[in-house]
């Protein structure tokens, strides 16, 4: 009967992944032989099921005895997703950092004692950073949408009127799908705010020349701490979306603030004094790249002057769509 899967559903959700199934397939069992001993033969009414998931009692307590303990800074029912992002984000940055390390050895090997101090430090930075956005965003996340201390008094009245439904298809969040924005997020801070100088159009004549960087590099520094706080709150929301795992008018909303902090912060530091390269241009001439006065330099010109107008306008679209696209399927599952 839906009612018994919805009573299994509210108790393993609060689970460990590993333990879900078993523990699911163990109070079927329960279930059915509470059934039979009550009904004696007869055929179970929705009145015997009702009976005895009270006598089961609810949910969220019996949840929690199977965890055998009350408190968490990150509970049991979303500790594997977290130490499964962790690894992932950590496995990332690694990556990341080491292939930028291989590549500043082949370009400028001269240098390999500055690029190897370079790569420890920011294994050092870049570590510490990545592991405390994913945390704080689980923190967080079980902070706002885990279950709350009202929802586990025991002296609280209970029926199985108040199971919720197994949530809708339509609403629910794919895990991959946070996961993959986790990492994305994670990969542009680590290339963003410690491979900066790697930025912008690369100079080949026969061999490596250069690079001619789209940020100001005299000025990024001063930017470090809003690049790390939008792709810190990038995280946030993406760990809440797997925290949730369907959306839900609360998540909306969640994502509408992440979002617009997001947006605020982007809009402060690009229209910042010199955030973008002031001599990008006339570098690219240097380099034999463009020649001053013909129709390529002109068109490269006109992209590169719209380009803080244009890096704007997609952001606002993909941050409204992001909000926009969670309200369409709550809509739809109705």
């Amino acid at each position: 009967m839906e009612m018994i899967e919805r009573y299994i559903f509210a108790v393993t959700q609060g689970l460990l992944q590993s333990q879900r199934e078993d523990i699911a397939e163990e109070l079927r069992g329960l279930i059915e032989d509470m059934l039979d001993e009550r009904t004696q033969g007869r055929k179970a009414t929705d009145k015997d099921v009702e009976e005895v998931l009270m006598e089961l009692g609810n949910p969220k307590l019996l949840a929690q005895k199977y965890r055998g303990s009350k408190k968490y800074l990150i509970g049991p029912e979303i500790f594997d997703s977290y130490i499964m992002v962790l690894k992932i984000v950590l496995i990332s940055v690694v990556s990341t950092i080491s292939v930028g390390f291989i590549i500043q050895i082949i370009l400028d090997p001269i240098s390999i004692l500055d690029h190897f101090i370079e790569y420890i430090v920011s294994f050092v930075t870049v570590i510490p950073t990545a592991f405390g956005w994913t945390t704080f965003g689980f923190v967080l996340g079980e902070y706002f949408g885990g279950v709350k201390a009202k929802d586990l008094q025991f002296d609280k009245e209970w029926s199985p009127s108040d199971l919720a439904p197994i949530p809708d298809e339509k609403r629910q969040i794919k895990r991959y799908e946070p996961i993959v924005g986790i990492t994305f997020y994670t990969l542009l801070m680590v290339i963003l705010a410690f491979s900066n100088e790697y930025f912008g159009v690369w100079v080949f004549h026969d061999e490596f020349s250069g690079v001619v960087p789209f940020l100001n590099e005299e000025t990024y520094g001063s930017y470090l701490f809003f690049i790390i706080l939008i792709f810190g709150f990038g995280i946030i929301k993406e760990c809440l979306k797997l925290i949730y795992g369907k959306w839900t008018f609360r998540l909306v909303i969640y994502t509408v603030i992440v979002n617009l902090i997001s947006l605020v912060t982007v809009v402060i530091m690009i229209n910042g004094p010199e955030f973008w390269n002031p001599n990008f241009m006339l570098e690219l001439t240097q380099a034999g790249l463009l020649s001053e006065g013909s129709e390529a330099y002109g068109t490269v010109s006109k992209i590169w002057e719209q380009s803080t107008f244009w890096i704007f306008i997609l952001l606002v679209i993909g941050l409204i769509w992001d909000a926009i696209d969670g309200f369409i399927k709550i809509r739809k599952s109705k």
